[in-house]
């Protein structure tokens, strides 16, 4: 049996796809019962991670909040989430890899906390998202 071949998450990132708001009538998550809610896209991910300004840090809870908002959605999809942010995430550290400076690629390291799931879950480990929130002088308190 032939083994699938990993596609790379520049590719994943890339991926063709629309963002649904779906109804959900039972609670999800942190989500009520009889509620909207928000499946985004990698990309919608990376274009709000863009305009984080420098030195700032936005909570994964506020990033749903504010898509959720900006798609007239009551929430967006925890699970999601966590995977279009690492599909971000990955996608942008392939290109640093490759010689793209920092200031280049998404700031991931401005909503992604060294100590989180996410950041544990991250082929390249969480030292570059610490060493970046340092020289921003980016702060998160436990």
């Amino acid at each position: 049996m032939k083994e699938k071949s990993k596609q790379p998450w520049n590719d994943k990132l890339n991926k063709k796809a629309e963002p649904k708001v779906k109804h959900i009538d039972k609670r999800f998550s942190d989500i009520e019962e009889d509620s909207d809610m928000l499946v985004a896209t990698p990309k919608i991910f990376e274009e709000y991670i863009r305009k984080i300004p420098k030195g700032e840090f936005v909570d994964i809870k506020k990033v749903r909040k504010d898509l959720a908002k900006r798609f007239k959605a009551d929430a967006t999809c925890p699970v999601t989430t966590g995977l279009f942010l690492r599909i971000v995430a990955e996608s942008a550290f392939e290109k640093y890899q490759g010689g793209t400076k920092a200031n280049e690629i998404p700031p991931f390291w401005r909503v992604i906390a060294p100590n989180s799931s996410i950041a544990k879950k991250l082929s390249f480990g969480t030292e570059f998202i610490s060493s970046m929130q340092k020289k921003e002088g980016i702060e998160i308190s436990s």
